[in-house]
């Protein structure tokens, strides 16, 4: 038997027991309380910014959405022992609901079960049962959102979408989850004084960190969605109408070559959709949640995100340096071999090597990130990554240029090349291809498409 099927026999219920909303002039907090019964008890907790002259009061609207940021914090804490039933004490969950639920928490999963040799089916690997209500003196509250929430992380991308809206004159209010330099940093870069970045503060109750080293189930979980919920918040409070986040058309490609193992789930055009729907239908904000960088590829990202060269000192994109503070480029993982790949055929091997502190094309302990990279192996790195499509493209354009240039190959790119996959003569179709696509797959409202595709026009 293995840790799944024997955590699951032991501990076989999770429970949901409580939500408590507390006011203060300035900030909205709400605490959570998780349980496994017979093993831990967890605590975690938000804080969010709001005007002084905003409450919270008696809205139905707000303890809707403070009940589902806890949902989507549970499964952190679920997934240590996967308990085949969940009850949920508070708030209240419709049969619909309740579905929805399990499909993001499979999905978002998905990476969790596959490194873990898991065997689990959307349909038995948990059961919702719920068996609270909410407060039937509460009532939905009347607002008229307006203006943009830009949820920033410090990446290229969220930098790339607040750089555009300012750009066409669009009011922004930017959001992040705690406070990171390369955020502040973006932020300033972008023209923006201290009070226009929101943000929250999220406390992870640590005892689940001692469950994980005692070795209970561990592993990634749809952080995008814990994003998604907070982001709602943060716009309720502030009366903003557009969520504009920064997710691209490469996040909906599958990890793991021919299985539906997708490490960027809550980022998909997938979760996107289902996100829309379930806040139309069960929150009811009167905001709209979309993807501003959903019709491109991570190549025209960084494409057109090099032209803004005031954002490349500050930008940071790696997992890892973002746990330490200041937030750094680690130059050790797949991501910092992602984004430097995916950035070099627009900018110099100098530039390169300035941006992470080392030359990460010439670093042979890279070797096995760049072949799954390049899809010679079964699965893409678990990161936030591109398609193999467009590292490829990048890589053969660089070499080119490289060798146009007079310029050594560094070691990477003699290695790409030793595979026999450079193709000079498909490069410029390709090229073409990528700089022109317009995934109509989204659901930008027109006046934000209008936008992209103005700004699009510095690709050829």
């Amino acid at each position: 038997m293995g840790k799944y099927e024997e955590f699951r026999e032991k501990y076989p219920s999770f429970v949901y027991k409580a939500y408590h909303v507390n006011e203060t002039k300035n900030t909205v907090e709400i605490g959570y309380e998780f349980s496994i019964p017979g093993l831990a008890k967890f605590r975690p907790s938000w804080s969010f910014r709001k005007p002084e002259n905003f409450s919270v009061k008696g809205d139905l609207t707000f303890d809707r959405l403070a009940f589902s940021l806890g949902m989507a914090e549970a499964v952190s804490y679920w997934k240590a022992v996967c308990s085949p039933k969940v009850r949920v004490e508070c708030g209240e969950l419709n049969e619909e609901q309740k579905q929805w639920w399990k499909r993001l928490w499979f999905m978002g999963l998905g990476e969790l079960f596959f490194v873990n040799g898991i065997s689990a089916d959307q349909d038995s690997f948990v059961d919702f049962v719920s068996t609270g209500s909410f407060d039937s003196s509460l009532k939905e509250a009347a607002h008229d959102p307006r203006g943009c929430l830009v949820p920033v992380g410090g990446g290229k991308d969220s930098a790339l979408t607040l750089e555009t809206l300012l750009k066409s004159g669009m009011k922004c209010m930017c959001y992040s989850i705690n406070k990171r330099r390369s955020i502040t940093e973006t932020v300033r870069a972008a023209g923006l004084d201290s009070d226009a970045l929101i943000i929250s503060q999220r406390h992870f109750d640590r005892s689940l960190i001692e469950l994980n080293n005692q070795g209970f189930i561990n592993g990634h979980t749809p952080f995008s969605a814990i994003v998604a919920f907070s982001a709602e918040i943060t716009a309720y409070l502030n009366e903003l109408k557009y969520i504009v986040l920064s997710n691209e058309s490469s996040a909906n490609e599958s990890t793991v070559v021919g299985q539906d193992v997708n490490h960027q789930y809550s980022k998909s055009f997938e979760f996107e959709q289902d996100f829309h729907y379930y806040e139309e239908k069960f929150l009811r904000t009167g905001q709209y949640y979309f993807s501003f960088l959903r019709p491109l590829a991570e190549f025209q990202i960084a494409k057109m995100f090099v032209s803004h060269r005031k954002y490349l000192p500050v930008f940071r994109s790696c997992n890892l340096g973002s746990k330490v503070s200041p937030d750094v480029w680690c130059g050790e993982c797949p991501k910092c071999l992602f984004i430097c790949l995916i950035l070099s055929p627009f900018l110099t091997m100098a530039e390169l090597k300035k941006i992470f502190g080392k030359d990460l094309l010439n670093d042979r302990q890279m070797l096995s990130y760049f072949i799954e990279l390049i899809g010679q192996s079964e699965h893409k790195p678990f990161e936030c990554v591109g398609s193999i499509g467009e590292v490829n493209l990048a890589v053969s354009l660089t070499v080119r240029k490289l060798e146009d240039n007079g310029e050594e190959l560094p070691f990477l790119l003699r290695e790409y090349k030793k595979r026999g996959l450079y193709c000079p003569e498909t490069i410029d179709a390709l090229n073409y291809d990528y700089c022109t696509s317009f995934n109509e797959e989204n659901l930008l409202p027109d006046e934000f498409k209008t936008i992209l595709r103005k700004e699009m026009e510095n690709l050829l």
